[in-house]
């Protein structure tokens, strides 16, 4: 069975996605998925075993210039590109009109049906009007749980309450980066995930550094990637306290596949609220998530290994704080002490 999956953006949507591929796989050994997401994303998708084709779209940029023959050219070169391939169903797993727009080219091209959410439970419900088979998903979900329930009834198989999150990445033959070791040598290392998109949502840097003396004191060097200039900096002042070789600050932003090999092999993970925290989920990697302003309940970051520790004002998504106190008491429960009792082997050294 070979089924087409629209599924093209956030980051943590696409990672999210996985474990509903896993079940699937496991139930339907000779399926195999291909995949529609946006560019940004291509390389993420093929990290799954079920996973043969990779569709990058470019969707985004195509609606800020469709006015433009080229444009029109590049949008008809894609559909002309998936349409090379005979699917068996096209599976909109995002239920938004813009997935299911691209659903439909496919699929009325193919004659084959389209399957979704209902209208109950699609995020855009219009979208269903573009669908031949629609489901019932509870929205008050987490994402991982919603999607693995539309997949198991899209493709006929039963999935048992409370299963376990598996997400089956495909990491056997993966090897710590080279710009790791050349500064790391084989050391053991945490990585420490500061970056983020809200200010609200930022650690204060004082509790990372004195995380860091305290992960160094236990024995592990750290990893302080960053992605732009800001991130950067807040980089080199969270190390600037540190030995130098206890800590790497990259000189250069690394790739996604980069930090994705980067983080599989690292004994512990510490995060804000950011898209890399899912990297980290699904990789399987020791890690603690902190939610100071944004609430995990739906679509925070899921998995075996990971710890999720809230503030009162997770509920709350502030962009801004009203006052003094709401910002100090948007750190309550995310002490450096909360989050060090909660590293996978670590204990306080003896001084």
């Amino acid at each position: 069975m070979r089924i087409l999956l629209i599924k093209m953006s956030s980051m943590g949507d696409v990672f999210h996605t996985f474990p509903a591929l896993s079940d699937a796989l496991a139930a339907i050994p000779d399926l195999s998925v291909d995949w529609v997401v946006e560019k940004s994303f291509a390389d993420i998708p093929a990290w799954h075993p079920v996973v043969d084709k990779v569709y990058g779209i470019e969707l985004r940029k195509w609606r800020k210039t469709l006015w433009k023959k080229n444009t029109r050219a590049c949008i008809k070169t894609f559909f002309e590109r998936v349409n090379q391939t005979q699917y068996d169903l096209v599976l909109d797993a995002q239920g938004l009109l813009k997935s299911a727009w691209v659903a439909r080219k496919i699929a009325k091209k193919q004659s084959v049906p389209i399957a979704g959410y209902n209208w109950q439970s699609a995020r855009e419900p219009l979208a269903t009007l573009c669908y031949q088979k629609k489901y019932a998903v509870g929205k008050n979900q987490h994402a991982i749980l919603r999607l693995r329930q539309l997949f198991a009834q899209a493709l006929s198989y039963s999935l048992e309450s409370h299963q376990p999150i598996q997400y089956g990445l495909n990491t056997t033959y993966w090897n710590k980066p080279d710009v790791l070791i050349e500064n790391l040598g084989q050391a053991d290392y945490a990585v420490f995930l500061h970056g983020t998109t809200w200010d609200t949502k930022y650690w204060p840097e004082a509790n990372w550094r004195e995380l860091l003396a305290r992960v160094n004191r236990a024995g592990l060097k750290v990893v302080l990637p960053w992605g732009n200039e800001d991130e950067r900096l807040r980089a080199l002042r969270i190390a600037d306290t540190a030995e130098p070789e206890n800590t790497w600050v990259p000189a250069k932003p690394l790739t996604l596949n980069t930090v994705a090999h980067l983080l599989s092999f690292a004994k512990n993970v510490v995060s804000v609220d950011t898209g890399l925290s899912h990297v980290a989920a699904a990789l399987e990697v020791p890690m603690v998530v902190l939610y100071r302003v944004t609430d995990p309940k739906l679509v925070g970051a899921a998995g075996e290994k990971v710890v999720r520790l809230e503030s009162p004002c997770a509920p709350d998504y502030l962009k801004q704080f009203p006052n003094q106190e709401t910002e100090a008491r948007s750190l309550n429960g995310l002490s450096v002490t909360d989050v060090y009792r909660h590293l996978d082997g670590l204990s306080e050294p003896k001084i």
